[in-house]
């Protein structure tokens, strides 16, 4: 199995704009706060991403049950 390493080093400007804004102290509780606040912006990006591709190929909640209890 090979792996990949991405050598990508640059910094988009998002990125540097989101390390300026958190160059501070930070406590845990705000830390956690960050963390669910970018995953519940992806997990969000990521159902549409989900539903789009559900609805193009036409999966229904039968085709899931079949997937999911098919043999390896």
């Amino acid at each position: 199995m090979a792996i990949t390493i991405n050598q990508h080093t640059e910094l988009n400007p998002v990125q540097v704009s989101l390390l300026r804004l958190f160059n501070r102290p930070m406590s845990e509780k705000e830390t956690l706060e960050v963390k669910r606040l970018l995953v519940k912006h992806y997990s969000k990006l990521l159902e549409k991403e989900v539903n789009k591709a559900v609805a193009e190929k036409g999966y229904t909640h039968q085709d899931f049950d079949n997937m999911l209890n098919a043999d390896s």
